[in-house]
């Protein structure tokens, strides 16, 4: 059988796994090891276990556990409640302030963080009520933090970065950095959006219809109590600051410096909020060790699964018909971005990551494209994924937080913002060093 016709089926066979619910490591292995079973037959059962276990021994792999409980530390504190209310009372003014005082909080959070569900959810379930008790329409309460929460695998640091460096062995600090200026760049189209929705909607400047007067007498009540909570979240930032020197400039290296930084938060959060009892601390450790595993098990997969296509040969005959295309390089980065585009619709981003960059980084050289500013691209194209159907993690995360608002709201309210990725990377393409400026000034 020709290695197009086994691609095909070993696709169809994994979708179908998928479309009756199995996880995605499952279905992973259960694939990987049919197709090597029928390609090369029993002993090749070797092969999967030393391939599986192999690929999660590497030393750079610590990092993700510590990264993850970092970020578990931030979203089991009250962190987002804080700065939640401090960004709302410096945004609370603009024309749909509060809407954008929440993407300011997403977009900060995610950088304490790390994780685009525990963003959404951290502040989701804050925000969205309190945006409804104001008069915020139901889509524009759900869409702006759904896709506020998508920062969180762009701002560093990003698990999937990390995924994405090791992948590809390129520079993690480097890719970090390259995630800066995209991410605010992201979020500053996030609030022009909501201000331009809550113009349509209503023509308000803030729902509440306050007086200037009320506000002004509200601003000084609360303006004590929000900086107070300002003040505790500036330890948090000071150490991803801390992190990101240290990644940048050599200090230390990624696993080194997220196994600092996940002491260090751990140790706020407990000294700041007062988390002395063993459940909050115990609900810390349980969901790192949940999310720490689920990420392994499909980073070790989808290394089985890369292995069995390599064995039959369908990478190589896919990169060989990509590489063969007669026609202009950013005409193929089309394609690529399609690609990403449908896989991140059907794909968790890091199981995206660790199936495509390896096979994608060589066409992208090829064509004279930089796999940093690639990384971006490809992890804005993952966002998209998260905000919409089939899978749509972020949308069913805020289903779970306001299970009142009909899941068309939900969706409805997320598109605009899927469209403000797409002008994302539309603009990152005309002009690269919105990536690249960055890494390069820093780092050379």
């Amino acid at each position: 059988m020709d290695p197009i016709t086994l691609g095909i089926i070993v696709a169809v066979v994994l979708v179908l796994l998928m479309a009756i619910g199995t996880p995605i490591a499952f279905a992973l292995g259960g694939v990987s090891l049919l197709a090597l079973l029928y390609d090369r037959g029993l002993p090749e059962l070797i092969y999967f276990g030393e391939t599986f276990f192999d690929r999660i021994a590497e030393f750079g792999f610590v990092a993700i556990p510590m990264f993850i409980l970092m970020g578990a530390a931030v979203a089991s504190s009250p962190t987002g409640r804080d700065l939640y209310r401090s960004l709302d009372l410096w945004m609370g003014r603009l024309p749909g302030g509060l809407a954008v005082s929440n993407i300011g909080a997403c977009t900060i959070f995610s950088a304490l963080s790390g994780s685009s569900p525990a963003t959404c959810a951290a502040i989701g379930k804050m925000g969205i009520p309190e945006m409804r008790n104001r008069g915020y329409p139901d889509g524009v309460a759900a869409g702006c933090i759904a896709a506020g929460g998508t920062l969180g695998i762009l701002i560093p640091p990003s698990v999937t970065m990390i995924i994405y460096g090791i992948s590809t062995e390129t520079s993690i600090g480097r890719l970090f950095m390259a995630g800066i200026m995209p991410g605010l760049m992201l979020a500053g189209l996030f609030m022009i959006w909501t201000m331009i929705a809550c113009r349509l909607e209503g023509g308000y400047n803030n729902p509440m219809s306050q007086t200037a007067e009320r506000v002004k007498e509200n601003i000084k009540a609360n303006v004590d109590t929000n900086l107070k909570a300002l003040v505790r979240v500036v330890p948090f930032l000071l150490v991803i600051a801390g992190i990101l020197f240290a990644l940048y400039g050599g200090v230390a290296t990624p696993s080194e410096a997220a196994g600092v930084g996940a002491f260090l938060c751990v140790a706020l959060a407990v000294l700041i909020y007062r988390m002395w009892q063993v459940k909050p601390i115990k609900l810390i450790m349980r969901d790192s060790l949940r999310e720490s595993v689920m990420i392994m098990l499909v980073i070790a997969t989808a290394e089985v699964f890369a292995y069995a296509l390599s064995s039959m040969f369908i990478t190589q005959t896919i990169a060989a018909a990509i590489s063969d295309l007669d026609v202009n390089r950013w005409v193929l980065m089309g394609i690529i971005n399609l690609f990403l585009l449908v896989a991140g619709f059907f794909l968790p981003p890091v199981a995206v990551i660790v199936m495509t960059a390896p096979i994608l980084l060589p066409i992208i050289l090829a064509a004279n494209f930089d796999p940093y500013w690639f990384a971006v691209i490809l992890t804005i194209n993952l966002e998209i994924g998260l905000i919409t159907p089939p899978v749509g993690l972020n949308l069913f995360i805020i289903k779970g937080i306001a299970p009142d608002i009909s899941l068309r709201d939900i969706l409805m309210g997320s598109l605009p913002y899927a469209l403000c990725m797409v002008l994302g990377i539309l603009l990152l393409c005309f002009f690269p060093g919105i990536a690249l400026w960055l890494p390069n000034l820093i780092m050379g």
